[in-house]
């Protein structure tokens, strides 16, 4: 399994790219999302990847971001009838933010405006992924509309961080406050979620 190419980037296209590492150069299909952040051909550039092996091709997709590659392989893996191809157009035409965001909401409308993506396929992304996403979706979607201060930013992170062990939104953004009134400024993200899972002991 090719998990990462690390080597120069010889050719990009918003679809595409060619990496050559090691005298070898490597075609990976990218989303919309990842061409944005790819550096000038000619420069150094590590991309995440995921292989795909069918009958008749091994095709290796390349993703500028973990969040990123964990959205398509979660697609892929996860909602029945979604394959690379439209699991590339939902990061293509939608941030890994947001995308979770709709899901959380069960926004089907803004789920099947994207290519590729009609109603029926948008609620399925919906009921196959809600619970994998649910209220932590809904937060970061909802943060990430707000320009956060680096302090509110560091609330944020360890709220994510505790509903994603099993919190309720509400008593972690709660026990978050507590322990960072306790801790005071310079306590970072892990000394905060610390704080709160041994308070929650």
């Amino acid at each position: 399994m090719i998990t990462f190419l690390h080597g120069k980037l010889i050719e990009t296209l918003p679809t595409r790219v060619v990496v050559e590492v090691h005298g070898v150069g490597y075609e990976a299909l990218i989303p919309l999302s990842s061409y944005d952040k790819l550096p000038q051909p000619g420069q150094e550039l590590k991309l995440l990847t995921h292989l795909v092996v069918r009958e008749d091709a091994h095709v290796l997709y390349g993703f500028m971001s973990s969040p990123e590659r964990e959205l398509f392989r979660l697609l892929i893996d996860t909602v029945s009838g979604i394959g690379p191809k439209i699991a590339l157009n939902v990061l293509s035409g939608i941030s890994v933010t947001a995308f979770r965001g709709a899901v959380a909401n069960q926004d089907i409308k803004a789920l099947s405006q994207i290519s590729g993506v009609g109603k029926k396929t948008a609620e399925r992304i919906v009921v196959e992924l809600k619970d994998r996403i649910g209220a932590a979706g809904a937060w970061e979607a909802l943060s990430a509309q707000r320009a956060l201060s680096p302090e509110d930013q560091k609330i944020n992170d360890a709220v994510l961080a505790l509903m994603a062990l099993g919190f309720k939104q509400v008593e972690a953004h709660d026990s978050v406050r507590k322990a960072q009134a306790v801790l005071g400024a310079p306590a970072t993200v892990e000394d905060l979620v610390r704080a709160c899972l041994k308070k929650g002991q």
